[in-house]
């Protein structure tokens, strides 16, 4: 069997260790939303105890958007630090030391009712941001830097499933015969612990990225040596020929950083494109479902929203597995597309169940088989793609800088749909999803005409392509800044 497409349980094992990361920001994302009432009622009466007085309602409704916006501040801050740490401890030591956010998140959160401290609980969701931030900037980069280039599209849709069923977790463990109610929503909020403890513990079993030790640190033997523990072969040296070249190029250029990133023209077309792409996945309006699902479908006439809202979780999950088995032979490009398309279409559905609902009590159905479409489709391109391709589109020089500023982006829009949807909302009624649809089918023109294709192709290649653009354009450009961008094309 071919060694770039077999698949070994050191593999698994690395990536499925990593993606624990993914987990953890996508229980927090979907944590706080099921026991909104009961924390509300916690900062009330923490309110009446200080102040001898109920607290008004916009003071409530500010400390709450506080309490759930402060999530994705800290995600903004968090994936902007990524560079900072990954060219420093290397991909693997940064996953584990950023654990450290984690408990401090977890104990924050969990003590903030014995404490009688709201504060602790913005603080918490603020420090967990953080390492929601940096997680999802560490985890696609080293899983993309472990895979085989056969196997780096399907390995990389872990990191969104591993978002998913976080985010499915969080809604089953929210519910009230659970851990959603009045005594046990501190540990709701503070379970984290547990899956950073078990990320703590095995993540030292795991290899440094091969691609980290050779090109940054120069340690060609133990770079092989980790390729064949991961491969399961002897025969590593197609992997080891292609870092190499990357190394070769690294060495006629010099370290990009942010700022170089958007100096340079030779660097402007694959930053538009990761950005872009990265803001079609949190603009599509997928976040506003996942966010608002329950009000929404009370707002559908649904009988239980809550258990309407955990199938939408079970759809979005069951979808990214789906995406998992085909983004190797569909491509990336073809997948992103039937996703933004199928969200659009699906999102003109939800407007006309949303419509007409009142006129028509069977509109209801219609909008939940219309969520669930959407989340599908989502969950088929631009749920796991714009995460994984970014690494994809860079080699290793400006690959952490570039996915700093891909991950502020996507953080950024997150912030923007969180805050500003329920003010869309109650302008714009059940039209709402119609500016969705428009943002979509913008992004599905962009993806058509700019993105291109990078199954089963190399870093090297990937980059040599954006390399030649820039050759035959109108700038000049020293071929050493030409070579920043990867092989010539005739490797």
């Amino acid at each position: 069997m071919d060694s770039g497409k077999q698949i070994t349980f050191p593999l698994m094992m690395t990536v499925g260790t990593a993606v624990i990361g993914s987990l953890q920001f996508g229980y927090n994302t979907g944590v706080i939303n099921a026991p909104q009432k009961i924390i509300e009622n916690f900062i009330n009466t923490t309110w009446f105890d200080r102040y001898e007085e109920p607290i008004t309602e916009n003071s409530l409704k500010a400390i709450w958007s506080i309490s759930v916006a402060i999530f994705s501040v800290g995600g903004i801050f968090g994936s902007f630090s990524v560079g900072l740490f990954v060219n420093r401890l290397g991909r693997r030591n940064s996953m584990l030391i950023a654990n450290i956010l984690s408990f401090i998140a977890a104990a924050l959160m969990g003590f903030s009712k014995m404490a009688g401290s709201w504060e602790m609980l913005i603080a918490g969701r603020f420090v967990v941001g953080l390492y929601s931030g940096l997680s999802t900037g560490f985890v696609p980069m080293y899983v993309g830097e472990v895979s085989p280039t056969a196997l780096r599209g399907a390995l990389g849709t872990l990191h969104q499933l591993g978002i998913v069923l976080g985010i499915l977790i969080a809604q089953i463990f929210g519910l009230e015969m659970i851990m959603g109610n009045d005594d046990l929503w501190p540990l709701l909020l503070s379970f984290i612990f547990i899956p950073a403890i078990i990320q703590c513990i095995l993540l030292p079993l795991c290899p440094k990225s091969p691609r980290f030790l050779l090109i940054n640190k120069n340690e060609e033997n133990k770079a092989k040596a980790v390729l064949k523990k991961l491969r399961g072969t002897t025969d590593v040296s197609a992997d080891m020929q292609e870092m190499k070249e990357e190394s070769r190029q690294m060495m006629r250029e010099k370290k990009v950083t942010i700022p170089g990133l958007f100096r340079s023209t030779l660097y402007r077309q694959p930053l538009l494109i990761a950005v872009i792409l990265q803001l079609s996945q949190q603009l599509s309006g997928i976040n506003a479902v996942f966010y608002y699902s329950t009000h929404i479908f009370e707002k559908a006439g649904v009988a239980q929203p809550v258990y309407a809202t955990i199938g939408a979780g079970v759809v979005n999950t069951a979808f990214t597995v789906v995406s998992l088995f085909v983004v190797e032979r569909a491509g990336r490009r073809s997948l992103h597309l039937l996703g933004l398309l199928g969200m659009a279409f699906s999102a003109v559905l939800m407007t006309i169940a949303l419509a007409l609902q009142e006129q028509l009590k069977w509109m209801s159905y219609l909008s939940i088989v219309a969520i669930f479409a959407f989340v599908a489709f989502f969950e088929i391109g631009p749920g796991p793609i714009p995460w994984f391709i970014v690494a994809e589109l860079f080699s290793q020089g400006p690959r952490p800088s570039a996915m700093a500023v891909a991950g502020f982006s996507n953080w950024t829009a997150n912030f923007i749909v969180g805050m500003g949807f329920q003010y869309l909302q109650a302008a714009c009624g059940a039209y709402v999803f119609i500016i969705f649809t428009i943002l979509l089918l913008v992004f599905f023109v962009f993806t058509y005409f700019k993105v291109p294709e990078t199954k089963g192709r190399t870093f090297d290649d990937i980059a040599a392509g954006f390399r030649q653009g820039a050759g035959t354009g109108g700038e000049k450009h020293s071929p050493e800044e030409l070579n920043s961008l990867g092989a010539d094309s005739q490797l």
